[in-house]
């Protein structure tokens, strides 16, 4: 058995890079999965991963946690 898979067989969860999108608001990419979803705010952001999760596995197969790791790009002066 898959260590990251429950024993039924689904994700134990699915990691999605956030950033902030350069025309404004957010995106979402799933790793190891080709889900992408966008929205103009955080709080539609979730909304519309949870809704990407729904349109990708089939019913009673999608992972248990979405984990949003936030990703900020900042560049610094040397």
């Amino acid at each position: 058995m898959d260590a990251h898979r429950t024993t039924d067989g689904r994700p134990e969860e699915v990691i999605f890079s956030v950033r902030e999108a350069a025309e404004g608001g957010y995106e979402a990419e799933a790793l190891g999965h080709a889900i992408f979803t966008e929205a103009d705010t955080l709080e539609e952001l979730r909304e519309n991963i949870r809704d990407a999760i729904r349109c990708h596995f089939d019913e009673g197969l999608a992972p248990r946690v979405l984990r949003l790791h936030f990703v900020r790009e900042e560049i610094l002066p040397a």
